[in-house]
């Protein structure tokens, strides 16, 4: 080999190098940043979007420079008092029989669902959650009850997960009505896939007469279920009764609920009454995954009438059977449902306003290479903390241009629906905590900062959360003391 040929090869090499690393550079960075340190406080993570109001002096714009700093830990239910509600839950993993099969999942209480908690307004409720067995360690968020921040139930955020052999105690008071349900926060994709769940009615602190029923949709593996059975629910009742199905989504998916050969009405979303709710006829009504729906049917003169749920069914009345029909496909309309009343608040009057606009974009989430969720254009850890005080009123427009639908779950607060597209709310006001945003909508939305903390801000797909699709609301000056990872490997999704 001459000298010169020596030299052009030596040139090529180094050339293939800079190459190289030209490419694999950029890719290795991209690769590092996505990773989520183990002991990773979600206070540090991202950047502060304080959404045109006042930013924080220092720091990472979650709290003032000066005064003290309010601990989540510190922000928890009534210390005192004796509980009108109290119950532990002991949660295992093991097997849950389902249909005929057997299945790996979770259980409350040596059952799946868990035990249904009945309350009424004003109720101080305790609930103990024990881990006997569930080896991830577990914890309980009460979803759609706007609890104290410290009751939240959130691992590595409001607290830690609960290891294998280990408590926790939960106390907080329950001021609204409605249908709700409880899960575990902790791995949550998996664990409410497998069963770590159960409902939570709140009742109105005046006595209400009438038949009413609980109706927790779930799918085990592949199977579809009611309140953990494959086959139709049952409620009796007499002719020409009123009777109330409260309707639990624990899915990740949309459900949809319709009354064949009859008519309805909706009288509540996601715990909150619509206003002047009207008779439904031949229209489903969309459920969000984790969302609620309360459906009024009265019971004919000659024989029961069937809720369908999906391709489940709940069978209302005194005969075993129902007459059944085919989805009608045409869909309730909330926006236009109902009338309108007072909110309790301006919506006009706006202190912060901030998009939640959701895509896709290759790239990598802790340290996974794909197709991957994005939040204003972002990918997880690096995704906004959006950032108020305690008092704002709050508008948000969520947007989606991700090609799927997203549930989305902003915890401890209720969400004003003002628009969708740009149409504007009509109806009835129209209160939401799990608000389905699908592929190609837009939503503004309105709501005052009232419950301070750091709080979760989420699709409810627990599988797309785990993925990714997840940001947080913090108040300023309030500070969490927990850690994602840690000695106790929290893992909220």
């Amino acid at each position: 080999m001459t000298e010169r040929e020596a030299l052009g090869r030596r040139r090529r090499v180094v050339a293939a190098v800079v190459a190289s690393l030209l490419v694999l550079g950029p890719l290795a960075w991209f690769w590092w940043s996505s990773l989520v340190p183990a002991n990773a406080s979600v206070m540090d993570m991202g950047y502060p979007d304080t959404g045109g109001g006042p930013a924080a002096a220092s720091g990472h714009g979650h709290e003032p420079e000066d005064g003290p700093r309010v601990s989540v830990a510190t922000l928890t239910g009534p210390s005192g008092g004796v509980p009108d509600v109290e119950l532990t839950l002991t949660a295992d993993a093991g097997p849950i029989e389902v249909g005929g099969r057997t299945v790996a999942g979770y259980t409350l209480n040596g059952t799946s669902p868990g035990p249904t908690i009945e309350a009424v307004v004003g109720d101080l409720v305790q609930v103990t959650l024990v881990n006997r067995s569930v080896p991830d360690g577990t914890t309980l968020h009460w979803h759609g009850v706007d609890v104290p921040n410290a009751e939240d139930g959130v691992a590595g955020v409001t607290q830690d997960a609960v290891p294998e052999g280990g408590s926790h105690v939960y106390r907080f008071v329950v001021e609204y009505a409605g249908t709700y349900w409880y899960h575990s926060h902790q791995v949550s994709h998996a664990q409410v896939r497998g069963g770590l769940f159960g409902a939570l009615v709140v009742r109105p602190a005046a006595p209400q007469e009438g038949v009413e029923a609980v109706a927790a949709v779930h799918t085990y593996g592949a199977v579809p279920t009611v309140n953990g059975s494959t086959g139709d629910l049952r409620v009796d009742a007499a002719a020409g009764d009123r009777v109330r199905v409260r309707v639990v989504n624990t899915g990740s998916g949309v459900l949809r609920a319709w009354v064949p050969g009859s008519g309805y009405r909706l009288l509540a979303l996601d715990g909150r009454d619509l206003h002047d709710p009207g008779r439904v006829a031949e229209q489903a009504v969309l459920i969000g995954g984790g969302g609620r729906a309360d459906l009024e049917v009265t019971v004919p003169d000659d024989g029961s009438v069937r809720v369908r749920l999906g391709s489940q069914s709940v069978i209302v009345g005194p005969a075993d059977d129902a007459p059944d029909g085919d989805d009608p496909r045409s869909t309730l309309d909330l926006l236009t449902y109902g009338t309108p009343t007072d909110v309790g608040f301006d919506p006009r009057a706006v202190d912060r306003r901030f998009d939640y606009a959701i895509g896709r974009r290759p790239g990598f989430v802790a340290g996974r290479p794909g197709l991957q969720w994005t939040i204003n254009g972002h990918t997880y850890p690096d995704v906004p903390m959006f950032v108020v005080s305690e008092g704002d009123v709050v508008r948000m427009i969520l947007r989606n241009s991700s090609g799927q639908g997203h549930p989305m779950h902003l915890h401890g607060h209720h969400l004003l629906v003002l628009s969708r597209d740009g149409a504007p709310s009509t109806g009835s006001p129209w209160w939401t905590d799990s608000l389905e945003l699908a592929a190609g909508e837009s939503y503004e939305v309105a709501f005052v900062a009232d419950n301070p903390g750091v709080w979760m801000d989420h699709c409810h797909n627990l599988p797309h959360a785990q993925q990714g699709l997840v940001a947080h609301l913090a108040y300023t000056g309030v500070d969490t003391p927990y850690v994602l990872g840690g000695d106790l490997d929290n893992t909220p999704e």
